[in-house]
């Protein structure tokens, strides 16, 4: 699975952006997406997910009622929608996508990351 993320950038707090993922290769296993952010010094989090069967999302408090996430199936396309932001949501952005083998092992996948960086 390879994914790649596109739609950051350099905004005022306040302002909104973008981000949007496509998947590519085995993506029919795939079974939950998500985006994931890494500030300077500070570990990977995750930000939001989504199941690909019922579209259940997930969301750390920080960014809920700001950010929002979607797919479509069929695109095997992921975005994630986000207003109002503040200085504090610059971090680099990866998409990420999870799979399980017949055997149960939990995969994952991981893009290149994108930079959002919010001025204030």
């Amino acid at each position: 699975v390879q994914l790649v993320e596109s739609g950051g950038g350099l905004v005022q707090a306040g302002d909104s952006l973008r981000l949007s993922c496509v998947a590519s290769g085995s993506t029919f296993s795939i079974n939950a997406m998500g985006w994931y952010r890494q500030a300077p010094g500070k570990q990977r989090d995750l930000v939001a997910a989504i199941t690909m069967g019922g579209g259940i999302t997930n969301y750390v408090d920080s960014v809920k009622g700001r950010f929002t996430i979607s797919r479509d199936n069929a695109k095997k396309m992921m975005w994630l929608q986000m207003n109002s932001l503040k200085p504090e949501d610059t971090a680099v952005y990866y998409c990420n996508a999870r799979d399980t083998t017949p055997l149960g092992t939990t995969r994952n996948y991981w893009g290149q990351g994108i930079q959002v960086t919010v001025s204030s």
